[in-house]
């Protein structure tokens, strides 16, 4: 099993903790007055960005969730909570550039360079889509948002990764969001060297790691 993940001593500094648990709020959290939010369906995750942030409690609910590409499909899930109380959300906004109140963000992680990684695992759990297209035997890899300006980011840092990412041009979904894909050739490189020494750190979604994985396993099975 994996290393539990540590405390750091600010939020706001540059750590894979905190690459990660930023990527997770951004994609799939709010800041709010004088509290953050995180959400995610995979309760392994939501206790580690609860230690990792400080919290002391991770609340579960059932929610109902459309599906991005198709509001006409919904899917009924587990979704666990994790809040933060005082004042980071302000301190967050200001450094790296968070929407919050309904204001627009501006996104800045350059705080996080060294540590793109954990940052980009951490928005493709939160905003990220894996799946099996069967018609195509590939694997699509994909972020949705309702903000233009994080998917542009988020492109962005695919850019300047290590590995070649090359993805499609940003288009709007059926919900009023906005969505890209990452190259289906290039998924077999990108979507393991996201999680490449995850086991070892801990930052990650279990069950998001297993569906990349069996997605790749039945691509590969796929007669050329």
């Amino acid at each position: 099993m994996s290393v539990e993940t540590g405390v750091p001593s600010d939020l706001l500094a540059s750590h894979p903790e905190t690459a990660y648990f930023w990527g997770r709020v951004v994609g799939d959290g709010d800041l709010g007055e004088n509290s953050i939010t995180v959400r995610t369906s995979d309760e392994t995750a939501a206790r580690r960005l609860a230690a990792i942030a400080g919290s002391e409690q991770v609340d579960k609910r059932i929610r109902e969730r459309e599906y991005a590409h198709d509001t006409s499909i919904t899917r009924t899930e587990e979704e666990f909570t994790v809040q933060v109380f005082g004042d980071l959300p302000g301190r967050a906004s200001a450094a790296f550039g968070l929407p919050r109140n309904g204001q627009p963000g501006g996104y800045r992680f350059d705080t996080f360079a060294d540590h793109d990684r954990e940052l980009l695992r951490g928005l493709l759990e939160g905003c990220g889509t894996i799946c099996f297209k069967s018609s195509a035997g590939t694997v699509g890899l994909s972020f949705v948002a309702d903000d233009r300006r994080l998917l542009e980011t988020i492109q962005g840092l695919l850019d300047g990764l290590p590995v070649d990412a090359p993805s499609g041009e940003i288009a709007e979904t059926s919900s009023g969001g906005y969505w890209f894909g990452v190259d289906d050739a290039a998924v077999p490189t990108v979507g393991p060297w996201l999680y490449e020494g995850s086991e070892e750190t801990g930052l990650f979604a279990p069950s998001r790691r297993r569906k990349l994985q069996r997605s790749l396993e039945q691509a590969a099975e796929v007669d050329p």
